[in-house]
């Protein structure tokens, strides 16, 4: 069980499809986002190195995995679905996957997401498949339901888990299981098989590496993920290792970097703004996001190289030149393949520029830092041949 809220309401603690199977290899276990997850097996640091080194496999399965259709052949799911996000959906390939992201009438971020436009079998309607964040996927389905046409069903898919092989060797260790899946390219995806299963694959992933993303049946789950670590590239690989990887890539952690507080512009997520849907509007909040792009927001997303060996988490200040707090530090850590503490955080647009000296201040201490341009760690994701 979890804490109690004001009403002394007990909380449940979920477990995932392979609860057990973590317990039984010596996962460490957390609560995260409602349910129980490994946060490490053999430690952080060697599974972060090992990650970028080899391929490392990591329970997603908290996430929300949605299928979104229509049911009225006049109702556009596609359109419908643009009315919500700024992401370029139409002009989508089939099996190509896309980052967007779920905005609030004011242009705050609700969540960041991955979707894709599958291919249609002979007879089959429009379809969207989507992963959503664990911790506000609940929140994210009302949201939709509250502003979606009422002919579009969404299919919260709990029977499905999720997988993600993450690494340079992570094409070698799952083309021997499912044979193809290395013609892939970053951001396509496809319907395979394994053992008589369906799987959707997804050649993308959250730590900057090359990998995978495997959506499988929740009563395969157990055997997909034992027939992975079988492989010699491959060890299981918890929260920890899975946090500093995607900081050392600078991408953002919904709930931390990301929040109705922020849009994409001081995200510093323009590229999620696409030329039709910025020519054209018509998603929530987008008045106020194309001129902040015009102008440029008040504050921004930065990387920060610490100095030092002592990390600067979540919460700590930014001071500006005139010793006031000027911005705060949104995720911090030490980053192994980079060998120091780096961080994010949010910054007044002046002291955005990469180079610029700044001081952060947690906990009494006071520690210098340099704004720099990410990621820290170079992205090596397969774009083809």
């Amino acid at each position: 069980m979890s804490d109690h809220d004001d009403d002394d309401v007990i909380i449940e603690t979920l477990a995932l499809p392979l609860d057990g199977w973590h317990r039984a290899r010596g996962g460490r276990m957390v609560e995260f986002a409602g349910y129980w997850m490994p946060v490490q097996y053999e430690g952080i640091m060697a599974e972060h190195l090992w990650t970028r080194e080899s391929a490392g496999l990591f329970d997603v399965s908290h996430m929300g995995q949605l299928s979104i259709t229509s049911d009225d052949e006049a109702t556009d799911v596609v359109a419908a679905l643009e009315a919500l996000m700024p992401a370029d959906i139409a002009g989508l390939a089939r099996n190509r996957a896309r980052y967007s992201l779920l905005l609030d009438s004011g242009g705050g971020i609700l969540d960041d997401l991955m979707l894709t436009r599958p291919a249609l079998a002979e007879g089959e309607g429009e379809r969207v498949y989507m992963v959503v964040n664990g911790a506000t996927k609940y929140d994210d389905v009302a949201h939709m339901i509250e502003h979606l046409p009422d002919a579009i069903t969404i299919n919260l898919m709990e029977d499905h888990a999720l997988l993600a092989l993450q690494g340079p060797k992570a094409v070698d260790a799952l083309a021997r299981l499912v044979p193809g899946v290395q013609a892939m390219v970053f951001m396509q995806a496809g319907a395979c098989a394994w053992q008589g299963y369906d799987l959707w694959i997804s050649r993308s992933g959250y730590t900057g590496e090359d990998g995978f993303e495997i959506s499988v049946p929740a009563e395969a789950a157990e055997a997909l993920a034992d027939a992975l670590v079988a492989q010699p590239e491959v060890k299981p690989i918890g929260l920890g290792a899975r946090d500093s990887l995607r900081l050392e890539a600078g991408l953002p952690l919904y709930g931390h970097d990301l929040t109705p507080e922020t849009t994409p512009v001081m995200a510093d997520l323009g590229f999620a703004l696409f030329k039709r849907r910025r020519e054209q509007g018509g998603f929530p909040g987008a008045e106020r996001i194309l001129a902040e792009r015009a102008s440029g927001p008040v504050s921004k997303r930065v990387g920060l190289l610490v100095e030092g060996r002592q990390p600067v988490r979540e919460g700590a200040s930014v001071i500006d030149a005139e010793g006031s707090e000027g911005g705060r530090v949104t995720s911090g850590g030490f980053a192994p393949s980079v060998g120091a503490p780096i961080a994010m955080a949010y910054v007044p647009a002046a002291m955005a520029v990469p180079g610029t000296r700044i001081q952060l201040a947690q906990r009494g201490k006071v520690h210098a830092a340099t704004v720099t341009a990410m990621p820290f760690v170079p992205h090596r994701y397969f774009r083809g041949a």
